[in-house]
């Protein structure tokens, strides 16, 4: 067996149950806080239980997307090593809230979120914003372009569903900067469906429209939302598209020493997450995809989503847990 055969088995291993542990273990942490108006505890409390559940795994982890960097995060930053250190090396892309304001305001959608992949696979990304644009599985590649007009990647979408624009739903982040894209979706007849955070769940409600209602993702977000993004539509045979936007010389030099070199460079789905890639995500909220974590007087309720791109299979994992103790 070679390395990269060892490595898949060390990946598929984690698939089976150790890593919805790990998202689990951030949800039920930041789903105690729910709705209590405190962003930063409800984080900090995902970003210990993931941390140490982490920790369990028998893996050589490097953090590649994480909580900022070395001096902004005193935990889960970026070039963190994690995991028993006996395993696979694996990059390491996480959230362990995704949706901090969704979570304090107890709104629709917050999530624990986590993608590892192959050492090497998946991308160095600055925190900056990027605009991008992502449509799920069942398409060709070229059915979205990031140059196009909001109008034309519509229309495209249309035609390779086989529908009218007017059954075309996007969603995009309600935020000011977005007014002129909403304005250019809505003119071409399309419905939009607006969140107020959370560009995670946003692009992976489009890997499953008929249950999200949602057919594509538009807009400005962070960069390494776009990473783990990229990681749950390379797992489900979904496009998405992004390019960074450099626009400040501090901006340029901090991607420059990240290694990205193009500045004007459009990123695929395979250049944010290649290889063998594993994904999974636990409800904090209900959300369209996912129930969020539920208390019982003798147990923890979860609805987790697990993916692997190499057999594009989609594991749903609904537990009820009740040995409290481990969380």
């Amino acid at each position: 067996m070679n390395v990269a055969q060892n490595i898949v088995a060390g990946l598929d291993r984690i698939l089976t149950m150790e890593l919805v542990r790990v998202t689990e273990r951030a949800a039920v942490a930041a789903a105690r806080l729910r709705g209590r108006g405190d962003e930063k505890a409800a984080d900090q409390a995902a970003v210990d239980a993931m941390r140490e559940e982490l920790n369990r795994l028998a893996i050589n982890g490097t953090v590649v997307i994480g909580e900022g960097e070395r001096d902004e995060a005193p935990m889960l930053y970026i070039g963190e090593e994690v995991g028993s250190g006996k395993g696979p090396a694996v990059d390491i892309a996480l959230d362990p809230l995704e949706g901090t304001t969704i979570c304090a305001k107890n709104l629709p959608n917050a999530l624990a979120v986590i993608a590892i992949a192959e050492k090497g696979s998946l991308l160095f990304a600055p925190d900056v914003y990027m605009d991008k644009i992502a449509v799920g599985p069942g398409y060709a590649n070229g059915v979205i372009d990031i140059d196009a007009s909001p109008a034309e990647n519509i229309a495209s979408l249309a035609r390779a569903k086989g529908v009218a624009v007017s059954e075309i739903t996007a969603c995009i982040l309600d935020r000011p900067r977005h007014g002129a894209l909403i304005e250019a979706v809505r003119a071409t007849g399309a419905a939009i469906r607006l969140i107020g955070d959370g560009d995670v769940a946003g692009v992976i409600h489009t890997t499953d429209p008929d249950e999200t209602g949602i057919d594509i993702y538009l807009g400005t977000g962070g960069a390494p939302e776009d990473v783990l993004a990229a990681a749950a539509l390379r797992c489900t045979g979904g496009q998405i598209l992004g390019r960074l936007i450099l626009d400040t010389p501090q901006k340029v030099e901090r991607a420059a020493k990240m290694g990205i070199s193009d500045p004007k460079r459009v990123y695929r789905t395979q250049d944010m997450a290649r290889g063998d890639v594993l994904f999974a995500a636990t409800g904090v909220t209900d959300g369209n995809m996912l129930a969020g974590v539920k208390f019982g007087r003798n147990s923890i309720t979860t609805h987790t989503i697990v993916l692997r791109s190499s057999s594009r299979t989609v594991r749903e994992i609904k537990a009820r847990h009740q040995d409290l103790e481990k969380f």
